[in-house]
């Protein structure tokens, strides 16, 4: 057993253990890690979505789940600038404990997908393909205001076949708070004819042009 330094006798010099002895063992402060989403519109303006991500209720449904950063993908979407600062093409506001990020394109998407802990998407079959392969969480909401909503059943499809979460608008803050991503099933292993034939058999159609970005 190491004697304390209140035991050393007049004029000896410690040791190594009884000066370590004296003081309290400290444990490695540890910084929290910043949980990441990422919300992407693809090519398309789907301004509801992204006032809806930008809105209090889902940021403080992200921050119950334990997000700290949040990057917005906008498009041609619009969006309230006023509480941003600009940075070249980058928006950027940190509030509480959340740092937001917003812009509109980059050549790919790819270092996006992989960096999320959780993607919030239109329902553009290409994006849902890319996220999908990719293994991530994915929150699809399907723009209710286009003609030939093929998103919507394309996201309803999906979800039914617990590959994903089917969301609203209006129900994005529930869908956040209620996401259970484990029990989420993998997406089976790329086959180009699967993905076609869960558009032609779920669904009974086939994805034209518009419906993939």
């Amino acid at each position: 057993m190491s004697e304390s330094l209140d035991s050393l006798a007049p004029g000896s010099a410690p040791s190594a253990s009884q000066v370590q002895s004296s003081f309290p063992s400290s444990t490695p402060i540890s910084t929290p890690p910043r949980i990441h989403v990422f919300v992407t519109v693809g090519s398309t303006r789907f301004d509801a979505l992204v006032h809806r991500v930008l809105d209090n209720d889902v940021r403080a449904a992200l921050r119950a789940r334990g997000y700290s950063t949040l990057v917005v993908q906008c498009g041609n979407s619009d969006f309230d600038a006023r509480s941003f600062t600009q940075e070249g093409d980058i928006w950027r506001r940190t509030e509480d404990d959340m740092t937001i990020q917003v812009w509109r394109f980059k050549p790919s998407l790819q270092e996006e997908y992989e960096r999320a802990d959780l993607i919030i998407s239109h329902a553009g079959s290409g994006t849902i393909l890319d996220v999908l392969r990719l293994g991530k969480p994915l929150i699809v909401v399907p723009n209710e205001t286009l003609l030939d909503n093929h998103q919507e059943e394309l996201a309803n499809a999906l979800e039914g076949l617990g590959h994903l979460r089917a969301s609203t608008i209006s129900d994005l803050p529930q869908a956040i708070r209620t996401l259970e991503s484990t029990k989420l099933m993998p997406f089976p292993p790329f086959n180009g004819s699967r993905f076609r034939e869960l558009l032609d058999e779920e669904m009974g159609f086939t994805a034209g042009p518009g419906d993939r970005s």
